[in-house]
């Protein structure tokens, strides 16, 4: 039962989309399953000399052998689906489920214009907290209603389950991160949502004994978009002198960024049972580090810090990228088995 659940540990922006991309070029699997809460949380990946920064289709498509699936719990915006489904070119391999809940106009319009959801929380204005209420309100209409859906509709968890039970690998590509988990993370400034693995699971309809591995990613440095506790920020000046200035994927918000938050990343091992934990944007964070193909040819600073970083979580560092590229990631999988 081959499942291998991607999620963040910090407060989304941790390089997630990299990482699932890396692993369906690697490890190919037969499906990979977008989860969370929907069009919020954008995943960044450059393939083929080309940026794609994905809100609905998995970061998985680069690999031509997986179908592409969204669970009937992730909210779809039909106008961003079929935008990024024409862009990828995944049209005959991917699939929505057809109880999906819908985002609509009005909740755009809501989350744009509310004084307390844009103004004091600092979300997305995607729409995804009102379409997330209407669904609890059972007012949401649903992906099997929407015609320009029509000919992705699946039964997704059905389709995962039959792959599990086959023995054969699926990905399931968790969005935003732990801090932004609407029950675990810095309430009121979160997602409308548990951003956790084992919601992802529930969200393509995976029970928990199907699940082998929880991949924790994390970056070198913390990052944060719009309000809310950020315990280790530093001055935006200083990044700037580190060389970090990031903006968000969705928004196009400037990041403020912080030092590795230890305290939260326990946390974070812990209420996601993490197996292997993936550190990313260490070239950022420790200079020397890019173009390096094993962990010895790290600068020995920055492997003091994934040593310390393994050692402080208790879980072993399986994945460290260190550039932009789907191939610059040093995998060290076969070396902890």
């Amino acid at each position: 039962m081959p499942c291998t659940i991607v999620v963040g540990g910090e407060f989304g922006d941790e390089g997630k989309g990299k990482i699932v991309a890396h692993l369906a070029l690697h490890d190919k699997p037969k499906i990979v399953a977008r989860a969370g809460v929907g069009p919020n949380a954008g995943h960044t990946v450059y393939f083929q000399g080309k940026k794609f920064g994905l809100r609905q289709v998995p970061c998985g498509f680069v690999y031509e052998g997986a179908r592409m699936l969204i669970g009937p719990g992730v909210l779809v915006n039909p106008e961003i689906v079929v935008k990024e489904v024409a862009e990828t070119g995944t049209g005959n391999r991917f699939g929505v489920d057809r109880r999906c809940a819908v985002i609509e106009a009005s909740h755009v319009e809501q989350d744009r214009t509310s004084a307390h959801l844009k103004g004091k929380i600092g979300t997305t204005g995607t729409g995804c907290g009102p379409a997330n209420v209407a669904r609890v309100n059972r007012t949401a209409r649903l992906a099997e209603s929407v015609q320009e859906l029509q000919r992705f509709l699946a039964d997704v968890p059905k389709e995962v389950n039959d792959v599990l039970r086959r023995g054969e690998l699926v990905l399931i590509e968790g969005s935003q991160g732990f801090g932004l988990s609407l029950v675990h993370g810095t309430y009121p400034y979160v997602t409308s949502k548990d951003t956790c693995a084992s919601t992802a699971a529930a969200d393509v309809g995976v029970g928990p004994t199907m699940v082998d591995e929880v991949m924790l990613v994390f970056k070198a440095y913390a990052s944060r978009v719009g309000a809310g506790p950020f315990p280790t920020e530093i001055p935006q000046g200083e990044a700037e002198r580190m060389g970090i200035v990031e903006f968000g994927t969705v928004t196009g918000r400037r990041r403020r960024i912080g030092t590795f938050d230890f305290e939260l990343a326990r946390r974070a091992v812990m209420t996601n049972s993490a197996t292997q934990i993936v550190i990313t944007c260490l070239d950022r964070l420790f200079k020397g580090c890019a173009g390096a193909k094993k962990f010895e040819q790290l600068p020995a600073d920055a492997q003091a810090f994934v040593k310390r970083v393994e050692g402080e979580l208790g879980v072993p560092v399986t994945m460290i990228s260190v550039g932009q590229g789907i191939g610059d990631v040093i995998d060290l999988r076969a070396e902890k088995l």
